[in-house]
């Protein structure tokens, strides 16, 4: 991920390696991360049993916000892929309970459709 795709706020794709040694006090026994994304300090995390999105505040980045949603809480999903001038990927989430989804965006580099394959796994079933 590039500095300027950073600035603009679209997240890139992160190795599962890295991941799972950032996220290793916070996933279940079994739980395994199957996509991460990083957005300069921020990330988003597919498992095989969540969706986690991971929000570090302030300065330092040491307050950190977990939020996790179980995909059988995920009503529905657009993915809005990249174009010739609108060089980023968004994803919108909704998750029941709440009435404005969840907007993330990813870098043009990103694929996209591997992420909306495996929600539509997680959501709509095998």
């Amino acid at each position: 991920m590039g500095l300027f795709d950073a600035l603009l706020g679209n997240a890139g794709e992160m190795s599962i390696a890295d991941a799972t040694e950032e996220l290793s006090t916070i996933l279940g026994q079994s739980e395994q991360i199957e996509l991460a994304y990083k957005l300069i300090r921020d990330m988003i995390v597919l498992t095989d049993q969540r969706l986690i999105l991971i929000d570090k505040q302030g300065l330092t980045g040491k307050k950190v916000e977990y939020r996790s949603v179980p995909y059988k809480a995920i009503t529905m999903y657009t993915v809005e892929s990249a174009g010739h001038f609108d060089l980023d990927a968004e994803l919108k989430v909704w998750v029941s309970g709440q009435s404005e989804p969840i907007a993330l965006e990813f870098n043009g580099k990103t694929n996209i459709y591997t992420m909306q394959g495996l929600l539509a796994a997680k959501i709509a079933g095998k």
